[in-house]
């Protein structure tokens, strides 16, 4: 029987983990997939779990709970120090992570096409494999790790309001902070280089550096995106108005926004932010305050179990 090392968030989703986990565990261990259950008690707690976990030599982790839950598990092996991504002096396996969605918004794993409880527990089953990268993130006080997103400006102001207000809604919480948002529009300016170029320095909306397809739920920002590709997605909405937002927004859905007036998609390897202060980052769901300073692709540092 094989073993996932299980690291569960039993407040996400509003307590859904707590209520769900017991009848999709059973199902995973009829699977022959032997569990071995380590519950987080708080906030950064399962960073802590899989960092010692990843430092006494466990390779495999299922994350149960939302988005931000699977960010702090990734977060925790890819701590610093042996097995940071890249980290070619690291002769232990290439972690594994399989995910059990029953947090709020469950966007990694709709780029697999899994949207349903039954769906991941399926794949578990299955065991199959998928390398996925992992983008090493530089800031004033250290580095941090992460597979779905990281977005500043008005997505990271909106889910910092959702999840301050608005987080027991679901998906739709995000959707109600993105309109109240929208009254309060401000244009700020992050500098940015892509891959050693010429200097950005134009107002932007929001900027958002993706590795998946979705966040919030099923907002597809980055329709064009690969998890294994080597290569940020870089979202940029520029200088628009209110109108224009609100007309653009709804796009955002299909993936029909990119291409649209004041949108741009590129991609890059290398991100190097300059000059920036203390900024809300909305990281795979969670509202962090950094001061960024680079962004790295570590190709293929996990597989994920999808």
């Amino acid at each position: 029987m094989s073993t996932l090392f299980t690291i569960m968030n039993p407040a996400a989703g509003g307590g859904r983990a707590r209520e769900c986990f017991g009848d999709a565990r059973e199902r995973i261990e009829r699977a022959g997939i032997d569990l071995e259950v380590h519950e987080t008690e708080g906030p950064g707690h399962a960073r802590e779990i899989a960092r010692e976990a990843r430092q006494s030599g466990v390779s495999r982790f299922l994350a149960v709970g939302g988005d931000g839950t699977s960010f702090e598990v990734v977060d925790g092996i890819f701590g610093t120090g042996p097995g940071e991504p890249g980290d070619l002096s690291d002769d232990r396996p290439t972690p594994t992570l399989a995910m059990l969605p029953l947090g709020t918004g469950n966007s990694f794993l709709r780029d697999f096409d899994i949207d349903t409880t039954d769906l991941a527990i399926e794949a578990i089953a299955r065991g199959r494999e998928r390398s996925c990268d992992v983008i090493r993130v530089k800031h004033r006080d250290g580095v941090i790790h992460y597979i779905n997103l990281l977005s500043i400006g008005f997505t990271a102001d909106a889910g910092g309001l959702m999840n301050r207000r608005f987080k027991a809604l679901g998906p739709a919480g995000y959707v109600l902070a993105t309109v109240v948002c929208t009254a309060r529009l401000k244009h700020p300016v992050f500098p940015m280089r892509l891959d050693g170029g010429d200097l950005d320095d134009r107002p932007a909306v929001l900027l958002s550096f993706s590795n998946s397809k979705f966040t919030g739920g099923t907002m597809m920002m980055a329709p064009a995106a690969d998890v294994g590709d080597g290569e940020l997605d870089v979202i940029r909405v520029g200088d628009l108005s209110r109108v224009g937002l609100l007309r653009t927004f709804p796009k955002i859905f299909t993936g029909k926004h990119v291409g649209e007036p004041g949108v741009e998609a590129t991609r890059a390897k290398r991100v190097e932010l300059e000059g920036l202060g203390e900024l809300e980052c909305m990281v795979d769901g969670e509202v962090i305050p950094l001061t960024l300073e680079a962004l790295e692709v570590v190709p293929g540092a996990l597989k994920v179990i999808a």
